[in-house]
């Protein structure tokens, strides 16, 4: 068994959440959140603000640590145990473009109901829904964007 760490955002704008839809080879089709693998000497938030960074093309503030998420899958040499970081994030438009290099045809903002619905992953589907209360307690409590707030 082989671990691995991921980190990521769930990446808000104007209530509306970033997603990014995957298509490698027709294999593997979905919509998904940014994230990627921590690189060396690197933060978990620094991590997650790359990889949202490289993924979608978005520069992102970080408003708050959110929780972890753990899967397995396998590869053909192994099992793979990963733990993803997630992080609460804040974008200042609707700009994103996804990363071809990483197989990612198409990005967008979406409703919360629309992004829960598309979203492939079960684990993802929780990770949003706890990101989103987040959001929204920060927003009933006048601290969404204040700068006072980072």
């Amino acid at each position: 068994m082989v671990e691995a760490t991921s980190c990521g955002g769930v990446v808000i704008f104007r209530g509306k959440i970033l997603l990014l839809y995957k298509n490698y080879k027709n294999k593997y089709e979905g919509w998904v959140l940014p994230k990627g693998t921590v690189e060396q000497g690197e933060e978990h938030n620094e991590t997650a603000l790359r990889e949202v960074k490289e993924e979608t093309g978005v520069s992102a503030q970080i408003i708050k640590y959110v929780g972890k998420s753990q899967y397995s899958f396998n590869t053909p040499q192994n099992v793979v145990s990963k733990d993803v970081h997630w992080f609460l994030m804040m974008s200042d438009s609707y700009y994103s473009k996804p990363q071809r290099e990483e197989y990612f045809c198409d990005s967008g903002y979406y409703k919360y109901h629309e992004a829960y619905h598309l979203l492939k992953f079960a684990n993802e589907k929780q990770i949003l829904e706890q990101a989103y209360n987040e959001y929204l307690d920060l927003k009933r409590s006048n601290l969404w964007g204040s700068k006072k707030y980072y």
